[in-house]
């Protein structure tokens, strides 16, 4: 009874990890250039998916290997995420890659690969090591990757919906959106940056990391 609650658990951490800030600015960011309510929570599975693809190869070594994550990797790690932010808004800004379909098609598998790096999925790899058996590690893995593109999905949706009925009848407001998303997500990327490099130690030497 006990395991079924911890892949409950899992499952519903995996939704709830969804909806952490740095996740909803950077979908928001993308789907800020989509038409389509379907395209648009596609988005967020394909997110999703790129973010349990880097979880599953991530728990799958502490798994196999016992590795550890330090304060420095863990950081660094979470610096990534600020820096594809930085990235992601001067894109929208500057309106770069609107024409490529190849670019908007693999952007959100890329974005969720980076998040899934970062230190905020250390709740789920620090429970992983608690579970003797491998094989249930690995399935506690999965189900809190379902939970987060089954989340995400339905985030993106819940994103896109008003900005898209909108847009039907206000078509000028889609480049209005793009830019204010844009600077959105440049303002938090800087803020992270600034707060990882200085608050939590990394440009400092004396660095200071919490999985979340």
């Amino acid at each position: 009874m006990s395991l079924v609650l911890t892949f409950i658990t899992s499952l519903m951490l995996g939704m709830r990890h969804a909806t952490d800030p740095d996740h909803i600015v950077a979908v928001t960011t993308i789907v800020s250039r989509e038409r389509s309510v379907v395209k648009a929570a596609s988005i967020g599975a394909v997110w999703g998916i790129g973010h349990s693809v880097t979880l599953l190869t991530v728990g799958g070594a502490i798994i196999a290997f016992k590795v550890a994550l330090n304060a420095k990797l863990g950081l660094s790690l979470e610096m990534s995420v600020a820096i594809m932010l930085i990235v992601l808004g001067l894109l929208n800004i500057f309106d770069m890659g609107a024409t490529s379909r190849r670019i908007s098609a693999s952007r959100p598998f890329f974005v969720g690969i980076v998040h899934g790096l970062a230190g905020s999925a250390g709740a789920a790899l620090l429970i992983v090591p608690l579970i003797d058996d491998s094989r249930w590690a690995a399935l506690y893995l999965l189900t809190f990757g379902l939970g987060t593109i089954v989340g995400m999905g339905l985030v993106t949706l819940t994103i896109a919906l008003p900005s898209l009925l909108a847009r039907a009848h206000l078509p000028s407001l889609q480049r209005g959106l793009r830019l204010a998303s844009g600077a959105v997500s440049l303002v938090f990327g800087i803020y992270l940056a600034h707060k990882i490099g200085f608050r939590d130690g990394l440009f400092t030497g004396n660095p200071k990391w919490t999985p979340e």
